[in-house]
């Protein structure tokens, strides 16, 4: 989610233009006799001149109505949203190696995503200050929900709190790629496939780059293992930030959980289907695709503070024990402050 032109009501101006009335001059009977005589006699007209009327009504200038607020800004808009049509027909917009697609994501998909951020997760922001301004840098972050809201809300967190307005470049899965329009909508948000190729090649650009290790076993556990973080896989995305030497930052992100409580998971359904899982919530699919909508469940996100990784040697990045302790210490810090954040909830939904 102003620009009109205003122009003020200046209030001294319109009294400088006004005619100022002249004062009523005292007619001859109503002099006060004075009580020594007259030296001076009473001043009569030239000939020719007209005896100035005191009782002519003084007209005075109307003060210029204030254009209204927001007829240039609504004008700027339309201007704007045609400008924005006229090159997606056109075909003169830029779309990076990746198919990211900054323009569309700015002006359209992000805003189709902020009212769900805004009005019906209520999404609550800390720590955006540990996001630096510029350069790469690697978030991670806990992963639920059964679909992956969490990372799109993540995305719109980072845009719309950061200072600078960065862009987060998510790392998918391949089944996101293999999904028709699905597959589209993610390469123009700015997601690319989770390897370490793509991932060393945007940190190496200076784009903020965000991974959810737990992949399917973060976002498909069951609602009785909510709030507890699976296993970080073999520690990759460590090695990516270890050989360009990006920050780490740890990303705890409480109320995805509850959207889609998973009570069950048909696996064989799942298996016809290529799916990891298929879940089964208690609304779907017993209430057809009513039951897809997610609960409206208060949500907090939290950046902790950067890991850094710029002070080890270029080497470090094949040392599988430093993997490891950085691993568990990027995981330990997401866990303690989700077990913080639940403490500090009142309610699921408020």
């Amino acid at each position: 989610m102003a620009d009109a032109k205003v122009i003020p009501f200046d209030d001294d101006r319109s009294r400088a233009g006004a005619v100022t009335r002249p004062p009523r001059r005292r007619s001859t009977g109503s002099r006060r006799k004075s009580a020594e005589p007259t030296l001076v006699g009473e001043v009569q007209p030239l000939p020719g001149r007209a005896v100035p009327q005191d009782d002519v009504p003084v007209t005075q200038e109307k003060p210029e109505k204030p254009e209204p607020q927001d007829g240039g800004g609504l004008e700027r808009r339309i201007a704007g949203g045609l400008a924005f049509l006229r090159r997606r027909l056109t075909g003169d917009y830029e779309v990076d190696d990746f198919g990211y697609d900054e323009e569309l994501t700015d002006q359209v998909l992000m805003s189709l995503l902020r009212p769900v951020y805004e009005k019906y997760f209520r999404v609550e922001v800390k720590g955006v200050e540990n996001i630096p301004s510029e350069g790469g840098a690697l978030i991670v972050a806990n992963h639920s929900g059964t679909l992956p809201l969490d990372g799109l809300m993540m995305q719109v967190a980072v845009h719309d709190n950061h200072p600078t307005g960065r862009h987060l470049r998510l790392l998918a899965a391949d089944l996101v790629f293999m999904l028709p329009v699905v597959n589209e909508l993610a390469r123009k948000l700015g997601h690319t496939l989770a390897c370490a190729e793509d991932a060393e090649r945007l940190l190496g650009q200076g784009e903020l780059v965000g991974v959810m290790p737990e992949g399917f076993k973060g976002i498909g556990k069951p609602f009785s293992e909510r709030y507890k973080l699976q296993r970080f896989g073999r520690g990759g995305f460590v090695s990516t930030a270890l050989r360009q030497g990006a920050p780490i930052i740890p990303c705890s992100i409480v109320g995805a959980e509850e959207i889609y409580p998973m009570i069950g998971n048909a696996k064989t359904l799942a298996r016809v289907l290529g799916f990891p899982y298929f879940p089964l919530t208690p609304t779907f699919p017993w209430l057809g695709p009513l039951g897809a909508v997610p609960l409206p469940t208060k949500w907090t996100i939290q950046f902790g503070e950067p890991i850094r990784t710029d002070g080890y040697p270029p080497e470090a990045a094949e040392d599988p024990m430093l993997m490891f302790n950085l691993t568990d210490q990027v995981r330990e810090q997401i866990q303690h402050t989700l077990y913080k954040l639940l403490v500090q909830r009142r309610s699921v939904f408020f």
